[in-house]
């Protein structure tokens, strides 16, 4: 037995955790043998090296074929075309009424992933091996860790390179703005904004103190994005708020792209080039900083997120999707519990109700994205009144997908009851029953946040179509169900194939698999939805109301059928039967 599986066999602590303070104080520069280990690790790494480089250029090779035959072809048609005679400047007017606030909306969100990425991972996450074993000897971190930080890097700055690309290219065609100007100021924020979110990310990595504000500001800054995004659509609608517009464009590094990116158009805002300075000298200080700073995180905290991402990783292997999340959520600390109590009910059958409302208001990060997801769902509802044909019924799938993910948010408890059927035990209700009566709870909440998103719709000028978002949230927590009554996840599926001599179908049957729930409930909703919000009167509302209340009665028996068969599949050698 190894020495790593004799402590995991007593559980008992790891003495070289216990030891890493104490042992790193006794070593002397004399005790530094870096260097050496490094040069002997490259040694005997070096066929696995050669190895792993083909392997990454076979992926960049097949990376760059991609984006050549999607991205560069259809690309260059289009600018062929222009030459040519074809007018794509129609376009114009919306791209650049849309940059100011969606440049600062996506450029918020680029730092806010990377910062939640510090919460659970970071930017420096070297190997189990080295978190382990090398850096438990008398080793310099610093030089163990700078390539993980800076392999970090470069891997955030390639989408911002794509985003750059692609930028270039539709303000080329839609403004006829000179490529290279227009490459060079996208740069500014595509590459900037990712640099400096691994910046944060570290800093979030090694600091408790900043790993709490980012838990805490998290919230407002979502909110904060999402009022950009909307703020950016109302402005291609026609309703720019001009003064609030440059607000946002110097509010910070998420503002001052959108100032670089719109220097080499008509729509310039004076101070593009102090944007793209105070862009690139920060984000070249604080890669400086942070470089200097790799070898300060903690060689627990190393060890930990290590463990964490192997975890998240084997799940993701065996498309345990959910399992991957709760790993995640975990280890950020997210969906944090507050202790609230509700008086207990004095009859029986409402303990389960209590329950599933008790959870959820002890939960508010999911009451508060049930909220956010509502917002998106009714300003897609209310632009397919505009629209026509296939446009307005892909808009309302639209919708109604933003407010399936918001009901999805109140039916954790439900999923946590499929996690592990044994939890049922208690109940004295079968296990169809009783996740058929975890829909009470959500779909009460959910008439309530759409009955008061109708509100602010009728009150803004909206007609009785409004009305079609209570409608809509029986079908979607009902689909919601059918989705958490699913089981342990079908792999079996991904190596099937229907068509004897054809290609495999796998991954659409798993997907079909995965989301069966919306996948069925979303396009027959929105057949009737998308003509009763086209034509705004209160007659299309009686079919709409109708074929609800059918998807939602097919779709809980569904559900009921799944949810039969899950106590079966968790008995041993069951799984992937049904």
């Amino acid at each position: 037995m190894s020495r790593a599986e004799a402590v995991a066999a007593t559980d008992a602590p790891d003495p070289l955790e216990a030891e890493d303070e104490g042992t790193a104080a006794e070593w002397s520069a004399d005790d530094d043998w870096t260097d050496e280990a490094l040069a002997v690790l490259r040694a005997l790494r070096a066929p696995h090296r050669r190895n792993r480089l083909k392997q990454v250029g076979f992926g960049l090779y097949c990376t760059l074929l991609i984006l050549v035959i999607w991205g560069g072809i259809p690309s260059f048609g289009l600018f062929l075309q222009a030459s040519m005679g074809a007018d794509y400047t129609a376009h114009g007017p919306d791209l650049l009424a849309a940059m100011p606030s969606g440049i600062a909306a996506a450029g918020l969100a680029t730092l806010l992933l990377a910062v939640r990425d510090g919460l659970w991972r970071g930017p420096v996450v070297p190997p189990r091996a080295t978190s382990d074993w090398l850096l438990a000897h008398p080793v310099r971190p610093r030089a163990v860790l700078r390539p993980w930080f800076w392999l970090s890097c470069g891997l955030a700055v390639l989408p911002g390179l794509l985003i750059a690309v692609g930028g270039m290219v539709a303000l080329g065609l839609t403004v006829r703005t000179g490529l290279p100007a227009a490459l060079g100021w996208c740069l500014a924020g595509g590459a900037c904004l990712p640099l400096l979110g691994v910046c944060a990310g570290l800093q979030v990595q090694r600091s408790a103190p900043a790993a709490r504000w980012a838990r805490r500001l998290t919230p407002y800054a979502t909110v904060l994005i999402l009022g950009l995004a909307t703020q950016s659509a109302l402005a291609v609608a026609g309703h720019p708020v001009h003064w609030l517009e440059r607000v946002e464009l110097w509010s910070g590094p998420w503002g001052w792209a959108g100032l670089a990116a719109l220097a080499p158009t008509p729509a310039a805002v004076p101070g593009g080039a102090v944007a793209a300075v105070l862009l690139v000298l920060p984000t070249a200080l604080l890669l400086v900083l942070a470089d200097r700073a790799v070898g300060t995180v903690p060689l627990a905290l190393l060890r930990e997120r290590a463990r964490t991402a192997a975890g998240v990783l084997a799940a993701l292997r065996t498309v345990e999707l959910r399992a991957a999340r709760l790993a995640v959520t975990g280890a950020s600390g997210g969906d944090r519990q507050l202790r609230l109590r509700l008086p207990a009910p004095r009859r029986s059958w409402l303990i389960l109700y209590w329950r599933d409302a008790l959870s959820l208001l002890r939960a508010p990060a999911r009451l508060g994205r049930a909220v956010l997801l509502t917002v998106p769902a009714l300003l897609c509802a209310v632009l397919v009144h505009d629209t026509r044909g296939v446009l307005s019924w892909a808009v309302a799938v639209l919708a109604l997908l933003f407010g399936y993910l918001a009901v999805a948010q109140l039916l954790e408890p439900a999923r946590i009851e499929t996690d592990d059927v044994r939890r049922s035990s208690w109940s004295p209700y079968p296990f169809t029953g009783l996740m058929l009566r975890h829909a009470v709870v959500p779909t009460l909440l959910g008439l309530v946040l759409a009955a008061a998103g109708s509100a602010v719709v009728l009150a803004l000028g909206g007609g009785p179509s409004a009305w079609l978002a209570p409608l809509a949230v029986p079908a979607l927590v009902a689909a919601g169900l059918v989705n958490a009554c699913r089981g342990a996840a079908r792999r079996d599926l991904l190596y099937r194939s229907p068509q004897p001599t054809g290609g495999s179908t796998g991954i659409a049957l798993f997907v079909a698999w995965y989301a069966a729930g919306p996948a069925v409930a979303l396009p027959v909703l929105a057949l009737p939805f998308s003509a009763a919000l086209r034509s705004g009167a209160a007659g299309p509302l009686v079919p709409a109301l109708a074929v609800a209340l059918a998807a939602t009665a097919a779709l809980l028996q569904w559900a009921s059928v799944r949810a039969g068969r899950l106590p079966a599949q968790a008995r041993p050698g069951t799984v992937g039967r049904a």
